[in-house]
């Protein structure tokens, strides 16, 4: 583990440990959490620093986003900032200097990386205009569910949708760095006028890291991969937005797991017409023609994050699989219950390792007729130990549950691109 991996788990084992109802406000959080670091026998000095780093940096974001907190007079611009290691008005001012010195050749274009640079939070988080020549290097990688992947400086090209994806993405990511991938910015192919998103280069999904850590990963690493990734969903609900494509290829792995892939996500007033994702995680009243809401990003979230789930948490569960989207919980109730969770394990016991589910990574299209109205079977599941909770992989792999046809569907041709 590099120095600065081991900084990135110290500050999440700093959240985890934290007593969010003692501690209510993110003051207190931010002090009890510097306490944690501080006397944290297995960091080095120089870890400590670094981990004290990130942790400030993430609090001052705070601060920004939610406007509580000291305001001191800047000596720059005499705005009264919030920020410790920076004044976020200077930075701003900065980049509207730079307005007229970059354009992207769009209106609409200028006007998104504009708006995102104008509410700039840390200077970690700045969105924007990427000259397509700063990109070397160029080479493909794979193909996703809609979309190809090439690696540069990590860039993404849309289809015909595609601004609403980009706006969805950067609006979110120049809030929420820490819980989307990080979107650097846009950029634009001059031989096709193409344009393409910037975005961090991720080492790996969910699937792929759990496939071959499985045997490694204690019970404490994998609630704080639960956390981390509610956690993340919990910003994207928050900003009246529904991913509506949540599956283990869509969570992606550097320091930490980020929510990716936002080619559907969009405002929770803005439905799509069409059933597209990844069959097992689709809710059942999606399956059935009904719109996409939080309540199915809820249902989906819960594939993720369902290994060997705790005897207290199964009602938890079975409430986020019920086919009544109504009765399932909303995101802030599922993180609270989570965070209980993980703040139970950080300081107890150990349990012993589990077996990963091996669902299909990407997503499709697809295409239902006449169905029935959703109705909950986990009842029935129960009475069969072999496709009980600790058993999940069965349940999916099961052919009398799902059949063949349904991983078979076409997927329409796509001019999606990630570099």
């Amino acid at each position: 583990m590099s120095a600065n991996q081991k900084s990135v788990f110290a500050v999440n084992r700093a959240y985890s440990l934290t007593n969010y109802n003692i501690h209510d406000n993110i003051h207190k959080q931010y002090e009890v959490q510097k306490q944690i670091i501080l006397s944290d026998k297995s960091l080095t000095i120089e870890e400590k620093s670094e981990s004290m780093f990130i942790l400030t940096l993430s609090y001052n974001k705070v601060k920004i986003v939610y406007n509580e907190g000291t305001k001191r007079i800047c000596e720059n611009c005499f705005h009264k900032y919030l920020a410790t290691l920076y004044c976020e008005y200077c930075i701003r001012k900065y980049l509207m200097k730079e307005f007229s010195n970059w354009t992207s050749g769009d209106v609409c274009v200028d006007s998104l990386i504009r708006n995102c640079q104008i509410n700039t939070y840390t200077p970690n988080d700045i969105v924007e205009w990427i000259p397509y020549e700063n990109l070397k290097n160029i080479e493909y990688l794979t193909k996703g569910g809609c979309s190809e992947i090439y690696t540069a400086k990590n860039v993404e090209n849309t289809s015909q949708n595609w601004f609403e994806e980009v706006k969805s993405h950067l609006t979110i990511s120049n809030k929420w760095a820490e819980a989307v991938v990080k979107c650097y910015g846009l950029t634009r192919d001059p031989l096709n006028g193409v344009y393409l998103l910037v975005m961090q280069y991720m080492n790996i999904d969910l699937r792929e890291y759990l496939q071959q850590n499985h045997h490694l990963l204690t019970w404490k690493e994998r609630i704080q991969i639960s956390t981390d990734i509610i956690l993340a969903l919990m910003r994207i609900h928050n900003e009246n937005a529904i991913h509506r494509d949540l599956h283990s290829g869509n969570i992606l792995f550097k320091s930490k797991f980020n929510i990716g892939d936002f080619g559907f996500c969009g405002p929770a007033d803005k439905p799509l017409k069409s059933v597209y994702g990844n069959l097992p995680y689709i809710a059942p009243e999606v399956i059935a023609g009904k719109e996409q809401t939080f309540k199915s990003d809820i249902y989906s979230i819960v594939h993720l994050v369902n290994h060997r789930t705790p005897l207290e948490y199964k009602n938890l569960i079975k409430q986020c699989w019920d086919a009544d989207p109504s009765k399932r919980p909303d995101i802030n109730t599922l993180l609270d219950k989570i965070d209980d969770l993980n703040l139970f394990y950080q300081n107890n016991l150990k349990i012993s390792n589990y077996t990963c589910s091996r669902l299909s990574p990407t997503s499709k299209v697809h295409h239902f007729t006449n169905l029935h109205e959703p109705k909950n079977s986990i009842e029935a599941l129960r009475s069969n130990n072999q496709y009980y909770f600790n058993n999940y992989n069965e349940i999916h792999n099961n052919p009398n549950l799902h059949s063949k046809e349904q991983n078979e569907l076409e997927l329409p041709d796509s001019k999606n691109l990630l570099l």
